[in-house]
């Protein structure tokens, strides 16, 4: 299965809604970035922040499964998303 771009946004806007709820997790994502909530806010549209955010929520498969949940998505959408959004291309070393 492969994303679009488009796709990959709105994926990432439900996992930053879904992260702007999340009274625990929200502090650890605006510590580890230094962003304010101001800037989440600013930065909504930005294809390049919304790849960092889906990097930050896919660093613990706990989240993935919590934020899939609750949005009703498969597990696999978060990765493939980040991957259709810059930055997120895959490195093949061989």
């Amino acid at each position: 299965m492969q994303v679009s771009a488009d796709q990959a946004e709105v994926i990432a806007l439900k996992a930053l809604a879904w992260l702007m709820t999340n009274d625990e997790l929200l502090p650890v994502f605006m510590g580890a970035t230094g962003a304010a909530e101001a800037d989440l806010r600013e930065n909504a549209a930005d294809p390049a922040f919304l790849g960092s955010l889906l990097d930050f929520l896919t660093m613990d498969d706990a989240w993935v499964v919590e934020f899939c949940d609750q949005a009703g998505i498969a597990y696999e959408l978060p990765m493939l998303a980040r991957m259709a959004l810059p930055g997120g291309a895959q490195m093949h070393w061989t």
